[in-house]
């Protein structure tokens, strides 16, 4: 039986999140540059998420590029960004084949303004497709997300349309970038780095975490495939015990 097989339809996650961790090392065990890392891990990246919509999986949101990002150096972040305008360029009609949305959240009035713009015409020329919601953690963190919902509930107070009291989970959840999205319920994060970075701190606060030693370059369909099998094996009980889930 197939690891496609394997997998019951009846409990797939929604949403899952990635961390695309690993492309520099890659790179650096092949003895090339960092950038011909990233330049593999777009590979990966088209894998994953036809391996989503063969799953049946309707969001899928994959960190590409933090805030902390922007540190790095200069060169290396120009050549990001200039792979990032040619992969969107050259995948939108991917996206279309597949039927996928694409979305982006973060800062993104902060990318080079080439960027952004290409970012945009993809957005709106996949609005209407309906199988699958790809979002692009761009210039994101989840620090700087949660500050910006905090700002944005602070104003509304002064303004008087609100009242503290008024705020609860679901306001605060109301203004993050996901609003429009269920939280995701399974998070991968390869390269066997164990932690989360800085990515949807609020939004996986119940997710199941899976984490393999992989380098995102060599991610391919069946190790999504082998992350949701695992997901399907543990019981998710949100603060319940056994008997009350079962």
């Amino acid at each position: 039986m197939s690891l496609l097989e394997q997998i019951d339809k009846a409990r797939l996650p929604k949403h899952v999140a990635v961390i695309m961790d690993g492309n520099g090392r890659w790179a650096k065990e092949k003895g090339k540059f960092r950038i011909f890392g990233h330049q593999n891990g777009v590979k990966a990246v088209r894998d994953t998420v036809e391996g989503a919509v063969e799953i049946g999986i309707p969001y899928l949101t994959l960190y590409a590029f933090s805030t902390e990002n922007w540190n790095r150096p200069k060169l290396e972040v120009t050549a990001l960004m200039e792979l990032l305008v040619s992969t969107i360029n050259k995948e939108t009609r991917t996206l279309m084949e597949n039927d996928v949305r694409l979305n982006a959240i973060g800062d993104l009035k902060s990318l080079p303004p080439k960027c952004y713009r290409e970012l945009e015409e993809a957005i709106a020329k996949t609005s209407n497709n309906k199988t699958c919601t790809l979002t692009l953690a761009l210039s994101y963190s989840s620090r700087w997300e949660i500050t910006q919902a905090a700002t944005k509930l602070a104003r509304q107070v002064k303004e008087g349309t609100i009242q503290p009291e008024d705020i609860n989970e679901q306001l605060f959840a109301s203004q993050l970038t996901t609003a429009d999205m269920p939280d995701p319920e399974l998070m991968i994060r390869t390269s066997g780095e164990h932690r989360v970075s800085n990515y949807l701190l609020w939004q996986l606060a119940y997710a199941e975490l899976y984490f393999t030693s992989k380098l995102w370059p060599d991610f391919r369909r069946t190790d999504l495939q082998e992350a949701i099998i695992d997901f399907q094996k543990r019981e998710r009980r949100f603060g319940l015990t056994s008997e009350q889930v079962q």
